[in-house]
């Protein structure tokens, strides 16, 4: 039996591609946009397992200027391709605002993913949920209720039950970082929806994959260590997963609805599990589990909560029927 020409085997593979997208689009929206959201949560927990191993060779500051070098490199072609948009902001204020706190963000979490146990610092890092309605409230002016306060004290109780800030020589400053890192990534997705107002997508990409770069030269040349070949792709592999992370995360959220697809963000809790008990050993204690479940239960319930009053807003809102 003759080999089949190359020139079938691509309208074959081209035919089977075609098929798989069409099966693809029949799927319900929200259950393309969970499978997009739980895609997005394993690749960053293996982006974070990873940094975690560069951690034992290579200061943060180096860690993080490679992952925007390859974050960049892959961003770049989209960057030309839209300048001079690009690079045309109507408020660099909040861009540099916004650089800044993704800056002290990645420093303090990459610090604690590195340090902690992973499972550990990946619940720390689910606070942002509740750090988000605080800044809401203060720069979007937004009214929260009695209810989602007390979700948020509830839910903060959760994270000092993992984090552990004891006073004395006995403190935890790895989870306190945690805590600091999730309250600078809220300040970033709070200063993100103000600046989309005004600003498109891809100048708001653009000036953090470069802004970021540049901050971290000075840092990172002066605890440099120059990468084997193996080491360097250990990094470039960092890069790229943050960046294919971040486009699951786009297309989730582009095809379902908010609150469908959020609350499954919290299964990285269950690959911080996977990694850290196959790649390191670790054991999540009791105190990981019972705040980790304060922690989901409480943003779940805020999340909720918004849906809910965005309902209620769009029906407030919306005109009345004939």
């Amino acid at each position: 039996m003759s080999a089949m020409p190359p020139a079938a085997r691509l309208r074959s593979a081209w035919r089977g591609i075609r098929r798989a997208q069409i099966r693809w689009a029949r799927i319900p929206a929200n259950v393309r946009g969970g499978l997009w959201i739980v895609a997005s949560a394993a690749l960053f927990t293996a982006m974070v397992a990873l940094i975690k191993l560069a951690g034992k060779t290579f200061h943060v500051t180096e860690i993080l200027l490679f992952r925007q070098i390859f974050m960049l490199l892959l961003a770049l072609p989209m960057v030309i391709r839209n300048y001079p948009d690009s690079l045309q902001t109507k408020r660099p204020d909040l861009q540099i605002l916004r650089i800044a706190a993704a800056v002290l963000a990645m420093l303090l979490s990459f610090t604690a993913f590195i340090h902690l146990p992973l499972a550990e610092a990946i619940t720390i890092s689910f606070s942002r949920t509740f750090f988000i309605t605080i800044f809401a409230i203060l720069m979007l002016h937004e009214i929260v209720g009695l209810r989602r306060w007390s979700a948020m004290i509830i839910g903060f109780c959760g994270v000092l039950f993992v984090a552990q800030p004891s006073v004395g020589a006995g403190m935890n400053v790895y989870g306190l970082m945690a805590i600091g890192g999730a309250a600078c990534a809220a300040l970033v997705m709070v200063i993100i929806r103000l600046m989309t107002r005004t600003d498109k997508p891809i100048t708001i990409l653009s000036y953090q994959a470069i802004g970021i770069g540049v901050l971290m030269i000075p840092p990172a040349l002066w605890f440099w260590k120059t990468p084997s070949l193996p080491q360097l792709a250990l990094l470039a592999a960092i890069g790229v997963l943050a960046a294919i992370a971040q486009l699951c995360n786009i297309y989730g959220f582009r095809a379902a609805e908010a609150s469908a697809t959020a609350p499954l963000d919290y299964t990285r809790l269950i690959w911080a599990i996977l990694f850290g008990i196959i790649l390191f050993s670790e054991w999540p204690s009791a105190n990981v589990y019972a705040g980790a479940l304060i922690i989901v239960s409480a943003g779940l319930f805020t999340m909720y909560r918004e849906h809910q009053l965005g309902r209620q807003r769009k029906t407030k809102d919306a005109p009345p029927s004939v």
